[in-house]
């Protein structure tokens, strides 16, 4: 028998002899026959649906050992680019039930409609009877959806069902239907009224038409309300947005201007600007006009400017004004943005990532520009996956 010693980056163990083995953990030995003897580290997964449902790869380790794999994930991408941070601050890892945000897919075979996540690497869906995830409220929509799926969903075909957290309840976004008769159109403002949305929104595929929305649905970000269009991008959970921004918070400086990059809809523009002047530049027009007004409805002084940051980078002298830099960028990183950072005199940069690998490539030339990685915090918001976010900062 073999000691599986590590988890890989997907979630496999790895064993003392190279080997990797799937849903084993840090001590649990494996024989010649691929027969699995649980160790101390081994856990009994909380959902029915796992391994089979690719929302979650990790539900058979504890959480301690789950902890370790968010670092592990963090450090190891930063050591394959030659690069120790000064400090690893220990992981935050978001709780069971916490996600706010999720996309599903829901397909229709006759009078069965089946809504859930996809199986791990193949296209076959689960149909959720339960999920250790999601927020609760996000959950108790899957039922009665499937009743109102087989009013506007064609038989054999898929949708999309986006759903988020916002001030006002759940914001439903239904993608790939098809609202056909005066029956279909009273049924979704039934289904909107009785379970009390906050919005629901349609896409037949000409683009999103709002059917319900009783007051303007908004996410507050540092206290202010943003107007929220329909499925925008926020953190998957509040305690990870917390984790996110506190780490942030303690890296700035007390005074100085703050530049926010890719700043979506000023989750940290927002949370980090009270008194101070902000400018926060998105590619995306409707979270920019909407942070836009939202700042001004709230006295910030903020400046929002629609600006694609992968064709038209902040340069040198446009950076050196503030006092610090945050950036956030999609997974595949920011090489256009960081190296035009790295010429730089800007004396603290917080980098926000989704992306181990993107963050590490990034780190290495902020580093050849002279910065040094003060420290990184892992943070784990989608809990039992191997999706891993942190925050690092740089310094001069």
């Amino acid at each position: 028998m073999v000691e599986i010693v590590r988890l890989a980056a997907k979630g496999d163990g790895v064993a003392a002899d190279g080997r990797h083995v799937a849903l084993t953990a840090p001590g649990d030995h494996v024989a010649a026959d691929g027969a699995i003897t649980p160790g101390p580290h081994h856990a009994t997964p909380p959902c029915r649906h796992f391994p089979d449902c690719g929302g979650c790869q990790l539900q058979h380790v504890d959480d301690a050992t789950y902890a370790d794999f968010v670092t592990a994930r963090v450090v190891g991408a930063l050591t394959g680019q030659g690069i120790t941070a000064s400090r690893v601050l220990p992981p935050h890892i978001s709780p069971p039930g916490a996600r706010r945000r999720a996309a599903l897919r829901a397909s229709r075979q006759g009078r069965r409609v089946v809504i859930g996540f996809a199986e791990a690497g193949s296209h076959a869906l689960v149909d959720l009877g339960m999920c250790s995830v999601l927020d609760p409220r996000l959950f108790a929509l899957i039922a009665p959806l499937r009743a109102l799926m087989l009013t506007i969903l064609p038989d054999k075909r898929a949708a999309h069902v986006k759903m988020s957290m916002t001030d006002q309840g759940v914001d439903l976004l239904l993608e790939g239907v098809r609202v056909a008769g005066l029956a279909a159109d009273e049924g979704l403002t039934e289904f909107a009224r009785s379970h009390g949305l906050a919005r629901l929104t349609i896409d037949e595929g000409d683009g999103p038409q709002t059917r319900w929305e009783p007051e303007a649905v908004t996410a507050s970000f540092g206290g202010v309300a943003v107007p929220f269009p329909p499925y925008s991008f926020l953190q998957a959970t509040p305690d990870g947005e917390a984790a996110l921004v506190g780490a942030a918070a303690d890296a700035m400086p007390a005074t100085g201007a703050i530049a926010d990059l890719f700043c979506g809809l000023g989750t940290f523009a927002l949370a980090l600007g009270q008194g101070r002047t902000v400018y926060a530049a998105e590619a995306a027009r409707e979270p920019v006009l909407a942070l836009k007004s939202a700042a001004a409805r709230g006295g910030r002084r903020l400046g929002a400017d629609h600006r694609d940051l992968f064709r038209r980078p902040l340069t040198p002298q446009e950076l050196d004004r503030f006092a610090a830099v945050l950036i956030d960028p999609p997974r595949a990183g920011a090489k256009e943005q960081v190296m035009q950072i790295a010429a730089s005199a800007v004396p603290v940069v917080v980098y926000v990532s989704c992306n181990p690998s993107s963050f590490a490539r990034d780190a290495a030339h902020l580093i050849a520009g002279g910065y040094a990685l003060d420290s990184v915090k892992p943070v784990g918001q989608f809990r039992w996956s191997t999706h891993v976010e942190m925050v690092g900062v740089f310094r001069r």
